[in-house]
């Protein structure tokens, strides 16, 4: 890259997209000509838009470092004469019309996908790491704004993270919401007594409303039990929670998971300390191996009808909560210690984790995708979510190298 009268260009940070008035991009970093700059970068199509929207008098674009346009039709200077060094970025005529076609196809699944399969494996497998990477450090990151929010407390944290993760993510938002209204130290107080971490838990969630003359003798205590506790602790049940029903299946019922969240609170919550001491897959499945008691072996709800006798969660549902609580919680602490070893322990045990089998992980698997491991099915689901279905191709590594790829042929 190289200015309109020669100077060559690096662009050493891009700076900030800026969406409201101003420049386009804010706190760039340049070097033109060997000379380092710091500043704003502003884009138009012709350079003579510059004057036409009035930038030459606005002081606000005194700022702005460096003038990127498509064609350079004029000279562009800042309030006080100075020349602003100026920039021509030319694009293949029908690249707009390639970008088009692959965004905005109303069919496809996937933009790409008809041809993100025949891209070099070793591209995609540097791709897929770095979405791998961006995801964990989004988790993690949550992670340490639970422990910052609980005055350093791991504990609490960890609790919030279970609950986020017990969600499995059709009711993660209502989960987290039910712990952080439920305060761990108020249960872990009767950590003897299940059927008042239960209580508690339940009526929270603004399950037991209604259910004081039902017929069933546990949910009548359960309703006994909260009003005692509810007054003790000064508790409010949490207002729409929205919890989802519709389209789940029996084991991933709501009232089922706040069961088995139930029964992790019980026993002064060990799992804290034994996530952090985790070492290998198998203690880390072992932390979620556990079988429901009294009611809930044999219930999915509160339906006086008992359910086939089933264990609390299977083994993919614990794959899951290895990858949403034990990898963050292991690579958070890690950051927060300092601790490169249990960083790469955290990252070890993701890749050694079978992949999750969801309707994301399938879509790319029909692209021609290969996916051996759970560190890949979440690059894939990042790439999913944050990049495939808001269409960002442009700031996507797969979808920006097969634009530029037409545009080389």
């Amino acid at each position: 890259m190289r200015t309109v009268d020669g100077r060559k260009i690096e662009v050493l940070d891009p700076g900030i997209l800026n969406r409201d008035a101003g420049p386009d991009f804010f706190n760039a970093k340049v070097q033109i000509g060997g000379e380092s700059w710091a500043g704003d970068i502003e884009i138009h199509v012709r350079a003579s838009d510059w004057k036409r929207h009035g930038h030459d008098h606005d002081l606000a674009y005194d700022s702005v470092v460096l003038h990127v346009v498509e064609r350079d039709d004029a000279e562009v200077r800042r309030s006080n004469g100075e020349v602003i060094p100026q920039m021509v970025m030319t694009c293949a005529p029908d690249f707009s019309q390639r970008y088009q076609e692959m965004v905005n196809n109303p069919v496809r699944e996937l933009p790409c996908g008809n041809e993100i399969g025949a891209l070099n494996p070793l591209y995609l497998t540097d791709t897929f790491t770095s979405l791998a990477f961006e995801r964990l450090y989004e988790k993690a990151d949550r992670v340490l704004d639970m422990v910052s929010r609980h005055h350093g407390n791991w504990t609490e944290a960890i609790y919030v993270t279970l609950a986020r993760a017990l969600g499995f993510n059709i009711n993660s938002e209502p989960f987290q919401l039910l712990a952080l209204t439920t305060p761990l130290k108020h249960l872990l107080r009767h950590s003897d007594s299940l059927l008042s971490i239960e209580a508690m838990l339940f009526g929270q969630a603004g399950l037991l409303q209604g259910l004081e003359n039902s017929p069933e003798h546990y949910l009548q205590r359960l309703c006994e039990e909260y009003r005692f506790m509810a007054s003790k602790f000064r508790l409010t049940p949490s207002p729409n929670l929205m919890w989802k029903m519709a389209r789940t299946r029996p084991q991933n019922s709501p009232h089922r998971r706040i069961a088995t969240l139930a029964a992790f609170v019980a026993k002064s919550f060990p799992m804290a300390s034994r996530i952090l001491a985790v070492e290998s897959e198998e203690e880390a499945r072992k932390l979620f191996d556990m079988d429901l008691q009294g009611f809930w072996a044999r219930h999915y709800n509160f339906s006086p009808t008992p359910s086939g006798a089933v264990k609390a969660l299977s083994q993919s549902s614990i794959t899951v909560l290895i990858i949403n609580v034990v990898v963050p919680v292991l690579y958070a602490y890690a950051q927060a210690t300092g601790d490169d070893k249990r960083q790469e322990k955290a990252v070890e045990l993701l890749q050694s984790l079978k992949p999750e089998n969801n309707g994301i992980v399938q879509i790319y698997q029909r692209a021609g995708i290969p996916v051996n491991d759970a560190f890949t099915s979440q690059a894939l689901i990042q790439l999913r979510k944050e990049y495939c279905l808001p269409r960002k191709c442009l700031f996507c590594r797969i979808g920006h190298r097969l634009l530029s790829a037409k545009v080389k042929r």
